[in-house]
């Protein structure tokens, strides 16, 4: 069984259609810890050694959060900023995230078209998080495609909403029971509602 760490991030969870019942879904699965940043630091006071403490724990660290201007909302910046410290996170003594793995788990309001070559953002959305990926190779950790919801501004009123929670839930379920296939999700460029492909059969691994 694998522990698994949600840090969610979102500053309007009043306003938001899709990521605070996705972190609700995340809430109710057991095998993961699912902590509210904003909510826990409304005055950005991020306690170091707690945090650290949350990493140490966990096998699987998720960054859950819209995807704001090509990135996340800016406490989780804040959080890799104090939290990835020299000596924990990285240098010749800092080990403490090697061998484990990182994935964005985003929304976005435009459709998966706009997110390509050829759309209207010229490119996907893992190239645009580069940041993340090079700070996980960094920290020596496996970094995961991203599991993204697209058009998430219209969710709701296209009865999508479920769909969504329940790919969620699968997600976390498969990763909390070794049954989500890392390696393949490391060579990916995204990972959507259908799962299927990532999830390994028969016994777990």
């Amino acid at each position: 069984m694998a522990k698994v760490l949600v840090l969610y991030a979102h500053p309007r969870p009043d306003r938001s259609e899709i990521n605070q019942p996705l972190f609700e879904t995340a809430k109710g699965v057991q095998g993961v810890t699912a902590v509210d940043l904003y909510a826990e630091y409304p005055d950005f006071d991020i306690r170091v050694d707690v945090e650290q403490e949350r990493l140490r724990n966990h096998d699987i660290i998720i960054f859950q959060h819209p995807f704001y201007w090509y990135s996340a909302p800016s406490i989780m910046k804040e959080w890799q900023d104090l939290v990835l410290e020299h000596g924990f996170a990285y240098g010749l003594h800092g080990k403490a995230l090697v061998g484990k793995s990182f994935i964005n788990v985003t929304t976005a309001g435009a459709k998966p078209e706009a997110y390509s070559a050829d759309g209207l953002n010229h490119s996907d959305i893992r190239s645009l998080l580069a940041p993340f990926e090079k700070t996980a190779d960094l920290c020596g950790m496996r970094f995961l495609a991203p599991f993204i919801m697209f058009g998430a501004g219209r969710a709701l009123e296209e009865n999508r909403l479920n769909v969504h929670r329940n790919a969620y839930d699968d997600l976390l379920k498969a990763m909390v029971a070794d049954r989500f296939d890392l390696e393949k999700a490391a060579k990916a460029k995204q990972i959507s509602d259908v799962l299927d492909d990532f999830i390994l059969k028969g016994e777990a691994v």
